[in-house]
């Protein structure tokens, strides 16, 4: 199993910027592409980004240009930085990890509320 605790949500302005942080834990030697998927209130869940480990990056368009998806193998940790962040990208935020043959995992979420 893998275990993952996401870390750096909170409030910022429009126009701001955070970063959140997602470490690993448990069988991460397994682990393929990780990334961070959101959910507002009352919305499907939806992909953010993702980073293969090999490091291929893939953005949804809503946050292409704007969001950088990076991965940290020797710490075992993904990172999301949101730069010019918009109300519309308030949600949970959650970081996901895929592994062969075997069910994604999931973090508990963070917060990210974007005000205007």
């Amino acid at each position: 199993q893998v275990q993952l605790v996401e870390s750096g949500g909170g409030l910022v302005q429009a126009g701001g910027s955070l970063r959140v942080s997602c470490a690993a834990s448990g069988s991460i030697s397994s682990i393929s592409t990780m990334g961070w998927y959101r959910q507002a209130p009352g919305k499907q869940r939806e992909l953010v980004a993702t980073v293969s480990k090999g490091g291929t990056t893939n953005y949804a368009d809503s946050v292409k240009g704007r969001f950088t998806i990076s991965r940290d193998n020797s710490k075992n940790t993904v990172y999301l930085q949101m730069n010019s962040l918009k109300p519309e990208d308030t949600a949970v935020y959650y970081c996901n990890a895929k592994r062969p043959r075997a069910p994604d995992s999931w973090g508990q979420g963070t917060q990210v509320t974007v005000s205007s």
